[in-house]
C-alpha cells in the first residue's frame, strides 16, 4: 500500500507545527510505502499542493495531519464541511468568512478512512485518541474537504481523511490551561499506529 502523508507548515505566529515535526519522525510501517509532504497553511494552495501530489504519486490512501492546540488526544476527523470561516489569517493573510470551498461540492464529505480502527490502534500503543466530529473551519477543514472532493471526483478508489494532533510541550509554556501537550515523538508513534 502507498500512503501520502501530509502535514502543515507552522502557522499563527508559532515557530513550529507539531503535526509537521511528528510526520518527519514517522518511520517505517510494515506493508506501507509512505510519501511525506509538507503543505502550506494557505487556503487554496493547500488543496492544490496535495492534489498535485495525488496526481504524481497515485497513492492508495491520503492521510493529512494538522494541529488542534488544546485537544487532549489524537483525533481522526469524521467529516469536513464545505465552508471556509477563518478566525485568523492564513500564512498569506487570507481570511475568508463564510465562503464555500467548492461551489459544486457537496455540503460535506465524510472520511473514507477507518477512523474507529485508527483510534483503537492508537490507544493500543498507550496514547489517547478519539473520533472528532468537527475539523473546524480553518485550513485543516479546508484541506480535508478539498482532498475528499478531489478523491470523490477523480480517484474514487483512493481512501482519504484527516487527523488532528495536540500541542507539543514547548508550545504550552506560556499558554493558559487547558493546553495539554503530547511529545512529538509520541505523536509520531500515534501516527504510525494509525497508519
Amino acid at each position: 500500500m502507498k500512503l501520502l502523508l501530509t502535514a502543515f507548515d507552522p502557522f499563527g505566529g508559532s515557530p513550529i507545527n507539531p503535526a509537521l515535526e511528528a510526520v518527519k519522525l514517522v518511520g517505517e510501517v510494515p506493508g506501507v510505502r509512505i510519501v511525506k509532504l509538507e503543505v502550506p497553511t494557505v487556503f487554496g494552495k493547500s488543496i492544490e499542493t496535495v492534489a498535485a501530489a495525488i496526481r504524481k504519486e497515485q497513492p492508495d490512501a491520503v492521510l493529512c495531519i494538522g494541529q488542534a492546540g488544546g485537544r487532549y488526544d489524537l483525533t481522526p476527523e469524521r467529516v469536513a464541511i464545505n465552508v471556509d470561516d477563518a478566525r485568523i489569517p492564513d500564512n498569506e493573510g487570507n481570511q475568508p468568512i463564510d465562503l464555500p470551498i467548492f461551489a459544486d461540492g457537496a455540503p460535506a464529505y465524510f472520511t473514507t478512512l477507518p477512523i474507529k480502527a485508527m483510534v483503537a490502534k492508537i490507544r493500543e500503543v498507550g496514547l489517547p485518541a478519539s473520533v472528532s466530529n468537527s475539523a473546524g473551519t480553518f485550513v485543516c477543514n479546508h484541506l480535508m474537504y478539498g482532498v475528499l472532493y478531489t478523491l470523490a471526483k477523480d480517484y474514487p478508489g483512493v481512501k482519504g481523511g484527516f487527523m488532528h494532533v495536540p500541542f507539543i510541550p514547548s508550545q504550552t509554556v506560556n499558554r493558559p490551561t487547558p493546553a495539554p501537550p503530547i511529545a512529538q515523538t509520541e505523536i509520531a508513534r500515534g501516527n504510525e499506529a494509525a497508519i
